[in-house]
């Protein structure tokens, strides 16, 4: 890795090179499903450009974030539903 930093994923530290997506983070943490659909169907991310809005979790305490949108931060805690 070119210049890691460290986040978590539902309390998992895992590292990541800055400028990752959350998106791409959690698929790479082996997390299918970032939240589950009103049936209860696990979702995840479609489209990686912000229209689909199936990749919404909580990052840093703030719910219903499209993690395909927001750019891997140090430190950063991001929770799925999964």
């Amino acid at each position: 890795m070119a210049n890691p930093i460290t986040i978590r994923i539902d309390g998992k530290a895992m590292l990541v090179n800055a400028g990752t997506s959350a998106a791409a983070a959690i698929l790479n943490s082996g997390v299918s499903g970032v939240r589950r659909s009103v049936s209860g169907e696990p979702r995840g991310p479609v489209c990686g450009m912000g229209v689909c809005y199936e990749c919404r979790a909580t990052i840093d305490g703030v719910l219903h974030q499209r993690s395909c949108m927001v750019t891997c931060t140090d430190g950063m805690e991001i929770s799925t539903d999964d």
